[in-house]
């Protein structure tokens, strides 16, 4: 049975908790990514996620200006997280029932990699994607 760590990206990059708006931004560009871990700026552990839609709705669509507001302002959700070890299928569970595009997986405490929506669509199979985009887009 396929395990997390066989679907997702690993060599993940943190932006600091209090690094700012603009340059998680210029970190999703250099990377090409669309989102981003927060660590924290002094236990290096990971804090929540920032997404590309994250900046515009909550940064760029209210006049923030990005070169002074830190990811830490951002509004948060409960993390949801996948261990490197478990199936992919309880990772794929939690995706649908949270509605998420992207999971962060940890091995111990460390931040191992991410699996977004693209790497299942990549290596699931096609009846599986179908249904979690299904769980996501409702």
């Amino acid at each position: 049975m396929a395990k997390a760590r066989d679907l997702m990206h690993p060599g993940v990059a943190c932006v600091r908790s209090d690094d700012t708006a603009a340059n998680a931004a210029r970190m999703m560009a250099e990377m090409d990514v669309g989102c981003l871990p927060i660590c924290g700026a002094e236990d290096n552990k990971i804090h929540g996620m920032v997404t590309d839609r994250d900046l515009v709705l909550n940064v760029m669509a209210t006049g923030k200006d990005a070169e002074l507001y830190t990811v830490d302002q951002l509004p948060q959700n409960h993390l949801i997280l996948a261990d490197a070890d478990e199936d992919i299928e309880i990772t794929i569970a939690k995706m649908k029932e949270h509605q998420i595009h992207r999971i962060p997986v940890l091995e111990g405490k460390r931040l191992v990699g991410i699996i977004a929506l693209a790497d299942v669509a990549r290596r699931a199979p096609v009846p599986v994607t179908g249904e979690l985009v299904g769980s996501i887009s409702q």
